[in-house]
C-alpha cells in the first residue's frame, strides 16, 4: 500500500481546519450572544473580518453596544487587547508610543527608550474614532495597511494577528470629524448598528439591570487563529466569482463600466481594494459555515459592507435622499441580470 503523498496529507489537514473554522464561528457567536442581544448581521460581519484578517468599522449612535460588542469579541479571543478612547486632544504619539529619557544610575548616562503605545496589541479598539482630528486618525494608517509602526526613527512590526475594530458615531453629530477616504479604505467592512426591536430592547433592559456578571470563555488563541486565516486564503475562488466581484466593484465607478445607478448618483467609486475584499470576504463567509468553495451569493452578502463606505455620492443623490447603501442595494439588484 502506497504511503500518502504530502499533497494528500495537506488536503486532509485543510479539511480538518475547515471544520474547525465552522466550530470556532459557532462558538464565537454563542459567546457574543451571552452579552449582546440581537445585532446578528454585525456579528457575522465581525467574524468575516476576523477570518479574513481585515479591519472593521462599526457605525451607530451612542448606546447601541458598539464598544461592548468589540470588548466581548476580544474576550472570546485569547489575544492581547487594547482600547484607545479617541478624543479631540488625543495625539498621534498617544497611539503609536513615545520616547522617554532614562538615566543609568551606574554611569549617570541618559538614553532614550521607546515606550510602545496601545497600537501594539492583537486587537485594538479605536473607540469613537471620528471624535479626534484627522492628524491623529492618520496615526493608524501605516499600522492598518502594513501592520507596522514607524516611530523614533525605527520601523517596528506588529505581532500577528492584528485587527483594528473601530466604532464611529454618525458624522452629523456634534464634535465629530469625518474620516478621510484613505482612512475609510483601510477598513475591510463598514457595519451599521441599528436600534434594537422592541423585544430585543426589553431583553437588554432585563439583562443589564440585574446583578449577574456574564463570563465569556476564550475560544481561540493567536496561533490557531493565524492558521485559520491562512486556510481562508487557500480556499479556491472560482474564476466566475472573481469576475463577478471585479465587475461589481468597477460598476461603482463613473465611466464606461458604470451601472445605471452609478451614473446617476455616484461621484467616486470603489478602488481595487474593494475587489480584493469582495473575494476575500466571500471566502471567509464560506469558511465560517464549513463550505470549501465560496459562491456569488457570498459576494452579494458582503458587498454592502465592503462597498458602501468606498462610494462617494453626488448632490443629486443627496437631493433624492439616497444613501450609499441604497445605491449599493440598487446595484446588486441590477447585477441580478448579469451573465
Amino acid at each position: 500500500m502506497n504511503a500518502p503523498t504530502d499533497m494528500a496529507v495537506a488536503e486532509d489537514n485543510d479539511v480538518a481546519l475547515l471544520e474547525r473554522v465552522a466550530e470556532v464561528a459557532v462558538e464565537l457567536r454563542r459567546e457574543v450572544e451571552k452579552r449582546v442581544v440581537g445585532q446578528h448581521e454585525v456579528v457575522e460581519g465581525l467574524l468575516t473580518a476576523l477570518l479574513a484578517n481585515g479591519h472593521a468599522l462599526l457605525v451607530g449612535v451612542p448606546g447601541l453596544a458598539k464598544t461592548l460588542l468589540v470588548q466581548t469579541l476580544a474576550e472570546a479571543l485569547d489575544l492581547e487587547f487594547s482600547r484607545i478612547q479617541f478624543t479631540p486632544d488625543l495625539m498621534p504619539t498617544d497611539i503609536t508610543g513615545t520616547e522617554v529619557i532614562e538615566e543609568d544610575r551606574t554611569t549617570g548616562r541618559r538614553v532614550f527608550r521607546f515606550v510602545k503605545g496601545p497600537i501594539f496589541a492583537n486587537i485594538v479598539l479605536a473607540d469613537e474614532i471620528n471624535r479626534t482630528p484627522p492628524k491623529t486618525q492618520a496615526a493608524l494608517l501605516q499600522a492598518m495597511q502594513e501592520r507596522e509602526v514607524t516611530a523614533a526613527g525605527e520601523t517596528l512590526a506588529l505581532d500577528p494577528p492584528f485587527f483594528v475594530l473601530a466604532t464611529q458615531n454618525p458624522i452629523e453629530q456634534e464634535g465629530t470629524y469625518p474620516l478621510p477616504e484613505a482612512q475609510l479604505d483601510r477598513f475591510m467592512l463598514e457595519l451599521p448598528i441599528y436600534y434594537p426591536s422592541r423585544d430585543e430592547e426589553v431583553e437588554v433592559a432585563t439583562r443589564t439591570t440585574g446583578a449577574g456578571v456574564t463570563h465569556v470563555n476564550p475560544i481561540v488563541d493567536a496561533e490557531e487563529l493565524i492558521r485559520l486565516q491562512a486556510l481562508v486564503r487557500r480556499i479556491p475562488a472560482p474564476p466566475s466569482l472573481v469576475e463577478f466581484a471585479v465587475r461589481l466593484a468597477r460598476a461603482t465607478r463613473p465611466g464606461d463600466e458604470a451601472a445605471g445607478v452609478t451614473t446617476r448618483y455616484v461621484s467616486w467609486g470603489a478602488g481595487p481594494r474593494a475587489s480584493q475584499y469582495l473575494v476575500l470576504g466571500a471566502k471567509a463567509r464560506a469558511a465560517s459555515r464549513g463550505a470549501a468553495i465560496p459562491t456569488i451569493d457570498d459576494v452579494r452578502a458582503v458587498a454592502p459592507a465592503v462597498l458602501a463606505h468606498r462610494v462617494v455620492l453626488n448632490f443629486e443623490a443627496e437631493a433624492d435622499g439616497r444613501g450609499t447603501r441604497d445605491v449599493v442595494r440598487e446595484l446588486l439588484e441590477e447585477s441580478q441580470g448579469w451573465t
